[in-house]
C-alpha cells in the first residue's frame, strides 16, 4: 500500500496543501481521499471510477484532477 499528495497538473492550483491523498492498494485500485475520506476510487484493470460522494466545490475538484490524471473524462456518481 502506497500513501502520497496529489499533485494539481490541469488545476491552476500550486498543490493541494495534502488536502488531497492518493491511495494506491495492489496493483489494481487507487483510492482517492479527500479531507480525509474516501471520495473515488479506479479500478485500474477495468478503467471504471467509483465516486462516493462530492461534498464540496474542493473536493469536486480533487476528483475531478484524479480522474483526469488517470485517463478517465467521465464518471457516474454511485453512492454508498
Amino acid at each position: 500500500m502506497v500513501k502520497y499528495e496529489l499533485t494539481p497538473n490541469y488545476n491552476s492550483r500550486k498543490s493541494f496543501y495534502q488536502k488531497a491523498m492518493i491511495e494506491e492498494k495492489g496493483t489494481n485500485k487507487i483510492c482517492l481521499y479527500s479531507y480525509n475520506t474516501l471520495v473515488a476510487e479506479i479500478d485500474k484493470e477495468n478503467k471504471k471510477a467509483i465516486v462516493y460522494t462530492t461534498y464540496s466545490q474542493t473536493t469536486l475538484r480533487h476528483i475531478k484532477e484524479f480522474l483526469k490524471q488517470n485517463g478517465l473524462k467521465k464518471w457516474n456518481k454511485t453512492i454508498k
